[in-house]
């Protein structure tokens, strides 16, 4: 698999994971739970996904950019 679709992989789990520490934080604002650990627990897997997010949405202006690049090397 090449490293654009291990990224698209990573991204899609890591929305599932924030999903889920979302609604676990939600939770336990419910509960009355006071810990920081809970509202971290979102905070891991949303730089993820904005680290991979950016990564995907880069891709195909970088790849616009290498063609370009390569057409006029060979001219």
């Amino acid at each position: 698999m090449k490293p654009t679709g291990w990224t698209r992989q990573i991204h899609r789990w890591l929305s599932i994971v924030f999903t889920v520490a979302v609604l676990i934080n939600i939770a336990a604002m419910a509960l009355g739970v006071e810990a920081v650990w809970v509202g971290v627990l979102a905070l891991v897997p949303l730089i993820l996904l904005m680290l991979t997010g950016l990564y995907l949405f880069a891709l195909p202006y970088a790849a616009r950019w290498r063609g370009r690049r390569q057409a006029s090397w060979q001219e």
